[in-house]
């Protein structure tokens, strides 16, 4: 089988979905150019593993949709970001070299609130009857 994979370039793909809330406001900045730049931080939790520690991960939107993240966005709000993953490094204190997990958005979705009008997907309003399995 090596002998087919020589000579060929393998196929790659970045694209990366995540669910998660805010662990503080977002923070909207401009570039020199007027591009629209927030930053969002998301903690996501592990839906099998109630014990495991949640990933902490930075989220990144332009434009537009960096506006409308710094407008209606704040500490606690549930996203659903979809994008393309990225390491992130620089020179920490005592120049320690940090690395950081970021994902460049190409798509945030806000999710309501439990404060928010009621989805209708709330478990209380489903008839068990719905459900086809």
């Amino acid at each position: 089988m090596m002998k087919f994979l020589r000579g060929y370039q393998m196929a790659s793909f970045n694209k990366i979905i995540l669910m998660g809330n805010l662990t503080r406001d977002p923070e909207l900045r401009y570039a020199p150019s007027g591009t629209a730049i927030c930053n969002i931080d998301i903690a996501v939790n592990d839906g099998h593993k109630k014990d495991a520690e949640p990933l902490y991960i930075r989220i990144i939107a332009f434009n537009k949709q960096a506006e409308s993240c710094g407008q209606y966005l704040r500490k606690g709000s549930g996203i659903m970001a979809e994008g393309r993953l990225q390491i992130s490094s620089w020179d920490g204190d005592g120049g320690v070299k940090r690395t950081r997990p970021e994902v460049v958005a190409q798509t945030i979705q806000f999710l309501s609130n439990k404060g928010d009008q009621p989805s209708p997907m709330d478990s209380n309003q489903i008839d068990n009857n719905d459900i086809p399995f």
